[in-house]
């Protein structure tokens, strides 16, 4: 247990310490909100210690008085208080709101020392609290990337090199059955929405090697390929009038793009960004109709994803990360939210799963065409309606993290979900091919 706690109290400081790098700004800047999409960050700094308290100082209790009076509290629900009114309500000022959250953090840390000991209560709530302010984090981040003037963060930390040759190439999964999904003994912090461990069988597939380039991309752009709708679906292109879009967010007319504030080049070997599932249908659509990939190309679906990342056929089981059992490392993912961008395709050969499929960790969230439902078997966890609200909506589901998600809170069998128009998301996709039987050896 004492383990545990060590590991626990580390995370729930990595986080906190990245909330206040990424709120480290002036009180103007907190309170702006750049989108009716995201909160003023100013709302995610006390959300943040409100949601703590709820969950680890009044152990889920709604009812038990808070560390904040009532009036208050209400401010910071998330589900009866929509975003696009955030900015007006009112809200804590930022230094009222870091003292809040100091308050709450110094009760749990003191309450994490008796994990275990008087204090009967169970770890994965406490790994709930650290996903949740990484997972705002994120959102904080998507408002920083939206903010217009001068920059506010510095340029990101270096990545490897990417590889020539292997944008555009895919990989063979063969056909069968596998474990879709993850038990609590097995990844004792996944969500309620990754359970229960099931076997699931999938026919043979292909899979991208990498995600799509903006190189690859950019050739769609110029290609008039947000000029013709016989690439889009009905719904995709009455979404593509209606924003006006004519190519990936921040991307500019004159080969660049904007990002936190910073003007440069489009980097021709990242994987394409803030693209919405829509467009990654019609570019799919567009490559394999035209003969840039093999006819037939589309988004994968999140099981051929997981199986893609996970399996090991020679072993006959799941891996814990696609490359093993190892931890992510830099080395091995691009994670964590330091590099402020996806790394170039082919810069981490190490981190191939059984089929060869690279880069399925970090980088970039991955579009797939499933809509988010619920696992045979799906049981609520302690927060009822972290999942369950959202089953039958209209949202597709995303896989793979991206460079913006701490490891600490990401797992391969991590499912992610957002309207199919949202792009401000770390967005990006790889194509997948179905195939005959007879190409999988059967």
């Amino acid at each position: 247990m004492s383990d545990l706690r060590e590991r626990l109290a580390r995370d729930l400081t990595t986080a906190r310490d990245r909330t206040l790098r990424l709120t480290d700004h002036d009180e103007p800047e907190l309170l702006r909100q750049h989108t009716p999409l995201l909160s003023p960050l100013v709302w995610d700094l006390a959300h943040i210690g409100q949601q703590e308290d709820l969950w680890l100082l009044r152990r889920g209790d709604a009812r038990r008085p808070g560390l904040l009076p009532p009036d208050v509290e209400a401010l910071y629900d998330a589900f009866t208080q929509p975003r696009a009114v955030r900015a007006r309500l009112p809200l804590l000022p930022p230094v009222e709101a870091r003292a809040f959250g100091r308050e709450v953090r110094g009760r749990v840390l003191d309450r994490l020392e008796r994990l275990g000991a008087d204090d009967d209560g169970d770890p994965f709530d406490f790994a709930m609290v650290v996903s949740h302010e990484q997972q705002h984090d994120e959102t904080m981040l998507q408002a920083l990337n939206l903010r217009v003037g001068p920059p506010l963060l510095a340029a990101g930390t270096p990545l490897p090199p990417g590889r020539p040759g292997v944008a555009g190439t895919s990989v063979l999964v063969p056909g069968g059955p596998f474990v879709l999904g993850v038990d609590p003994a097995d990844e004792p912090f996944s969500l309620d929405n990754e359970r229960p461990a099931h076997p699931v069988d999938v026919p043979a597939f292909r899979i991208g090697r990498v995600p799509v380039t903006n190189a690859e991309y950019a050739r769609f752009v110029a290609d008039g390929g947000y000029a013709d709708p016989r690439w889009w679906s009905a719904r995709g292109w009455a979404q593509r009038c209606e924003a006006g879009l004519d190519r990936p967010q921040f991307w500019g007319v004159d080969g660049t793009r904007t990002r936190f504030g910073v003007v440069e080049p489009l980097p021709p070997d990242e994987p394409v960004q803030h693209v919405t599932s829509f467009e990654a249908e019609a570019y799919a659509a567009w490559a394999g109709g035209t003969g840039v990939v093999p006819p037939g190309a589309r988004l994968p679906t999140e099981v051929e994803w997981e199986k893609a990342a996970v399996w090991d056929p020679a072993a006959g089981r799941r891996r814990r990360w696609p490359w093993g059992s190892a931890e992510p490392t830099p080395s091995l993912a691009n994670l964590g939210g330091d590099a402020l961008r996806p790394a170039p395709v082919g810069a981490y050969p190490a981190s191939a799963s059984a089929c060869g499929a690279e880069q399925m960790v970090g980088d970039v969230w991955e579009w797939t065409s499933s809509p988010f439902r619920p696992w045979p078997g799906f049981v609520p966890m302690l927060y009822a309606d972290y999942s369950a609200p959202f089953f039958g909506g209209d949202y597709r589901v995303l896989r793979g993290g991206s460079w913006a998600v701490d490891p600490a809170i990401l797992r391969p069998s991590f499912r992610n979900w957002d309207h199919p128009y949202r792009r401000q998301i770390f967005s990006g996709f790889r194509l997948a091919w179905s195939v005959e039987p007879s190409a999988d050896g059967g």
